[in-house]
């Protein structure tokens, strides 16, 4: 509808408007004549992109294949663009409807959190996989579209278990998306808790937080689901109708956990009341049940004063938060989570901007404090794994501000999304270092086989990050990085690391793994597919 208001102007000055010639007539064949000359160009034009297939993404697959606006209009121009976007608008396929409610399972022996020690002999480990046969799915399949998703999920390399495979099996899950947080709010005075939990538990050295199309929302769904939202819709709302097999909520929900989730703001943003009730939670927030004042932004301490009481006790629990705290504008002046904490900033070197984002990120790590102290009253800090990432960076503040911060100038298409991934246990004896390039998307079957859950690892986009799979983080425009190397689309350039050997074809290699996961996250969200193979929320 709203590129069919493009057409307004042309239809006003088509029927009321005066003419741009004195002429009373059309001259048919000079009108003939610039129609004829409009088509050849048009065919000259797709002829030309047709035949330029070279580069990592290349024009022809832009125009062609997938339609990616960021890049499009540097290639195509605005109007070529407007006209793809109205193709993809008008392919776009429908969402289904719900399914039932789960019911629970028994829960798995907790096991010692001791570092896996190596051993002489070579361990053979299992695939994180179900027991769905795809090839007989596909073949008997006449919807074109469902069977080529199952032609690609019998094809699609499952994750290894690996010797992290239990590690948290049994424990307690707080699983937390943290509004605008990023590396630059971990400091051992201003945040200690942050910097304790992401120093003591698993410590992911390149974690990575990727800005989707929505932001907040979108930053949840990518590691709420393991999915790549869909551009140009609220990929988490949409999925309130499907079933979301894999979430987490639903996932421990099925082990007999009890499952909660908070928001310290109004509960039908984004609707949340909608969607996070399908991902396994009994959901609340400001105005169905939370109380906590009413401010901006709300504070995050106080929701957990407010709720823990509510679970902690009622082993075995999985909570989930999205906090709200560190939410923008950073500034002293209508931020009240910087207001309240200004004094114990001011004697930091930076302008107001950086200074007003750490005080508000300093009551996130009260909050965080508050759960400690109250898990440890009550017996279960040992038992209760703390799952903490952002959902985006701190887009609030600019280049020039968050270089403040970085102590350094930051690299604004790779190095600004490198940020902190907590995965804490009170009861792990040693912090555990992992290299690997790592994102969002990760972080969901990452828990899967930390809790030794039954998921399929090729039925989501994210990969188990103490896996053998090697590292990838994919960016909203197809950028890329590896462990050998980084993609920038904007500029169509891959650049690998120092010392790395690859192949010719390697970029092109992972940037067609890179594509299939952008098509099936949005086949899997458009098809409600985990429904149509029979994954239901039992």
């Amino acid at each position: 509808m709203p590129l069919l208001l493009l057409l307004l102007p042309f239809l006003w000055l088509l029927f009321f408007g005066r003419p741009y010639t004195t002429q009373k007539r059309w001259n048919l064949r000079a009108a003939l004549l610039l129609f004829l000359t409009s088509i050849a160009f048009f065919f000259v034009g797709t002829a030309a992109v047709d035949s330029a297939t070279q580069g990592v993404l290349s024009p022809r697959y832009l125009y062609r294949e997938d339609f990616i606006p960021q890049l499009a209009v540097g290639r195509f121009g605005v109007m070529t663009t407007l006209r793809l976007d109205a193709r993809q608008l008008l392919l776009t396929q429908g969402i289904q409807e719900s399914d039932p409610e789960p019911t629970a399972a028994e829960v798995q022996e907790t096991t010692p959190l001791t570092t896996p020690e190596p051993t002489s002999a070579p361990v053979v480990y299992g695939k994180n996989v179900m027991d769905i046969d795809f090839d007989a799915l596909a073949e008997g399949e006449t919807n074109k579209t469902l069977k080529t998703m199952h032609q690609y999920f019998a094809q699609a390399e499952p994750t290894s278990q690996n010797a992290y495979t239990g590690y948290f099996a049994g424990k307690n899950l707080i699983w937390l998306t943290a509004e605008g947080f990023s590396r630059f709010a971990v400091d051992p005075e201003l945040t200690p808790t942050l910097y304790k939990l992401s120093h003591e538990g698993f410590v992911f050295k390149n974690f990575y937080n990727p800005l989707w199309w929505v932001s907040t929302l979108d930053g949840e769904y990518a590691a709420a689901t393991s999915l790549i939202p869909k551009p140009g819709v609220w990929s988490m709302a949409k999925s309130a109708n499907n079933a979301m097999f894999f979430a987490m909520g639903n996932q421990l929900r099925r082990q007999g956990y009890a499952t909660r989730a908070y928001h310290n703001h109004t509960y039908s943003y984004y609707h949340r009341d909608r969607s996070h009730p399908n991902l396994g939670y009994d959901y609340k927030g400001l105005g169905n049940g939370l109380q906590v004042a009413k401010v901006w932004p709300e504070s995050d301490l106080e929701m957990m004063e407010v709720t823990g009481p509510e679970y902690i006790g009622s082993e075995p629990f999985h909570t989930y938060y999205m906090t709200v705290s560190g939410h923008l504008n950073y500034t002293f002046m209508g931020n009240t989570m910087s207001s309240r904490h200004r004094e114990e900033v001011s004697h930091l070197p930076y302008s107001e901007g950086p200074r007003a984002y750490l005080a508000c990120q300093m009551e996130l790590d009260l909050a965080l404090e508050e759960l400690l102290r109250q898990l440890e009253e009550a017996g279960e800090l040992e038992n209760t794994v703390i799952c903490l990432s952002a959902d985006h960076y701190p887009y609030g503040l600019d280049q020039e501000q968050l270089s403040e911060l970085n102590g350094g100038e930051v690299d604004m298409r790779f190095d600004v999304y490198h940020s902190t991934l907590i995965l804490w246990c009170g009861g792990m004896e040693a912090p555990i270092v992992v290299d690997k390039p790592c994102s969002s998307l990760d972080i969901l079957p990452t828990l899967s086989n930390l809790f030794a859950l039954e998921y399929d690892s090729r039925l989501l986009m994210g990969r188990d990050i103490l896996s053998d799979a090697p590292g990838l983080v994919i960016f909203s425009d197809r950028s890329f990085l590896t462990d050998r190397g980084r993609y920038d689309a904007q500029s169509d350039t891959f650049t690998p690391d120092e010392g790395a050997e690859l192949s010719p074809t390697y970029p092109l290699e992972i940037m067609e793994e890179v594509n299939d996961r952008f098509q099936y996250s949005r086949l899997i969200l458009e098809q409600d597919y985990y429904k149509k193979i029979g994954l239901i929320k039992e």
